[in-house]
């Protein structure tokens, strides 16, 4: 009997073990970490993981490669600061409020950092938020005030107030990023780290180590780089984006000038106060590694411009705009490449979601274009990549039509969290982890507001599937457009009245319709934005509009409604 006493006894701590909660608790799935990194203005075609004509990417393809990238990955308005509204939020513009870049965004809004730091996980940010206001939920941030600077550029911090560090923004974002991961980032907590980069937003100052190279390198030409717009809608065809016409001289394609001034060139489309509060911030040292750099091109140019046509004016506008956007994109990856190798080296690949994408897409010369704002492909679609190791399967692809709307609700499903009712978009979890079936989305909703302002792209909504887009252009004419994608890759046709698609554009009017109930979308809350721009329009207070441009749109829409059309 004492021997069965002592053998009970011996056995009671292996029981215990075997059901210590603590132990249990350590054996559980840990929540992962999320990485966002975002850049501003990052065209998918200027990644090799989607087209390696341009430029290599090696680093951003890493992700790729160890995850999905996402073909028909798009934005619900393109531009700027709406799209970070929509990724916080996950709702559409109307809903949270922030349609254009002019007005303020709500810091009431409920955001997806918001609730992840409430239910525990340590928040960061650096780099560009582009809203006017600080951001909410986050335990660290050091961010770029309004659109930044390329060089030695002043950030708000949440900690030290406003700063100014020198060096070049992009390898400074990362410095900050990598910083806080050494340093700040507690490792008994899942964080959520936005890392977020000015690059290669406009006026595309590369850094110094790239000048030389990017200055001489020649980049093919978009087989739609002299697009007519004689197939659409006037809107394409109206609005001020035109590489030739509209992308400027001094600021954009470094003429200097002084030399415009002795070829007698007028500048166009000229932010004077930008050119001003980029150049101004150089060093010494900066300053003359530029001049080197672009002291050639402009004594070719000198050379060269007396005898240009027109198209040759173009092409070698369209190589100048290359040449500096690419090559702000080269420091890019670079310092992803350095984030990825310190996550490798601490061993924090894999349990984290890594996401790469840009705010929207970029026009690199497509229809002659840059800038951004419509649905045609190039500025509506944005490049998406996602690793999340033991969750995703490594060099995976997906052309489902997934949407910035959907951030807020993956990452809360990934993070164990409850997303709130109203928030629109759908997780993309189960598409990452292998589960299609359970996605159910076969078309998604688009709405562009800023009119009258810089670029002048009319106001538009429109839905898109995989096969069609159907877009309504409702101000300052109400005009229709119809594009086969398949048929029509390259979106140069409008077939909305041509009677072999009667049949697809009814069908395609009632679904926008049933779009705009299900996600709140109506002509009320348009109307009233609508207003309030145009009073600030009128007013001078809009970027790029002039008094004159305001009183032209009054005329043509008043002309319109007293025809009755």
């Amino acid at each position: 009997m004492k021997s069965l006493l002592k053998l009970v006894l011996a056995l009671i701590p292996v029981a215990m073990i075997g059901c210590n909660p603590a132990k249990e608790e350590e054996q559980a799935p840990k929540r992962p970490n999320i990485i966002f990194i975002m850049s501003d203005d990052h065209a998918y075609q200027a990644i090799s993981a989607y087209d390696d004509r341009l430029i290599q990417t090696p680093n951003i393809d890493r992700i790729a490669k160890m995850g999905m990238l996402f073909t028909n990955a798009s934005v619900t308005n393109s531009i700027c600061a709406p799209s970070r509204a929509t990724i916080l939020t996950g709702k559409h513009s109307h809903l949270n409020g922030k349609v254009d870049n002019h007005f303020h965004f709500d810091t009431t809004n409920v955001t997806f950092p918001q609730l992840l730091q409430e239910s525990g996980y340590q928040t960061a940010m650096f780099g560009k938020l582009h809203f006017g206001n600080n951001p909410k939920s986050f335990d660290q941030f050091k961010i770029l005030p309004g659109q930044g600077a390329y060089y030695n550029p002043e950030f708000i911090t949440k900690n030290e107030g406003n700063i100014t560090v020198d060096g070049y923004v992009t390898d400074i974002v990362t410095d900050m990023t990598l910083d806080w991961l050494q340093n700040e980032r507690k490792a008994e907590q899942p964080f959520m780290l936005m890392y977020l980069h000015k690059a290669p937003h406009r006026s595309w100052l590369m850094a110094e180590r790239h000048l030389e190279d990017f200055t001489t390198r020649t980049f093919p030409e978009p087989a739609t780089l002299f697009d007519d717009y004689a197939g659409r809608t006037s809107p394409a065809g109206e609005a001020e984006m035109n590489i030739l016409k509209h992308m400027s001289w001094a600021g954009d394609n470094k003429v200097f000038p002084e030399v415009m001034d002795e070829l007698g060139i007028p500048e166009i489309g000229f932010d004077k106060s930008r050119y001003e509060y980029e150049y101004s911030r150089f060093t010494p040292s900066q300053e003359a590694n530029f001049m080197k750099a672009y002291s050639k091109v402009n004594a070719d140019f000198k050379k060269a411009y007396p005898s240009m046509t027109d198209q040759d004016k173009m092409k070698w506008k369209y190589q100048r705009y290359m040449q500096d956007y690419l090559g702000t994109i080269q420091a890019v990856d670079e310092n992803v490449g350095r984030l990825l190798d310190y996550l490798e080296a601490n061993d924090l690949m894999e349990n984290t979601i890594i996401v790469y994408t840009s705010d929207q897409g970029f026009y690199l010369g497509e229809h002659g274009w840059y800038d951004k704002r419509f649905i045609y492909d190039e500025s509506f679609k944005t490049p998406l990549l996602v690793a999340w190791p033991g969750q995703v399967k490594a060099g995976t692809r997906s052309d489902e039509l997934v949407q910035n709307l959907d951030f807020a609700q993956t990452f809360l499903e990934a993070a164990g969290v409850q997303e709130p009712e109203d928030m629109q978009g759908e997780s993309l979890v189960p598409l990452l982890t292998g589960q299609q079936e359970k996605w159910t989305r076969d078309a998604v909703y688009y709405h562009y507001y800023e009119y009258p302002a810089e670029h002048m792209v009319n106001r538009h909504y429109a839905i898109v599937t995989k096969e069609y887009k159907l877009i309504h252009y409702y101000y300052v004419e109400d005009q229709w457009e119809l594009i086969d994608r398949k048929k029509d890759p390259m979106e140069l046709r409008n077939v909305y009245k041509d009677p072999a698609y009667s049949e697809i554009r009814e069908d395609l009017h009632k679904r926008l319709e049933a779009l705009r109930t299900k996600y709140k979308d109506n002509s009320q809350i348009s109307q009233s934005y609508i207003n309030d721009l145009m009073k600030d329009a009128s007013d001078g207070k809009v970027f790029g509009v002039t008094k004159e441009k305001v009183e032209a749109i009054k005329e043509r829409r008043n002309k319109i409604e007293q025809s009755g059309k």
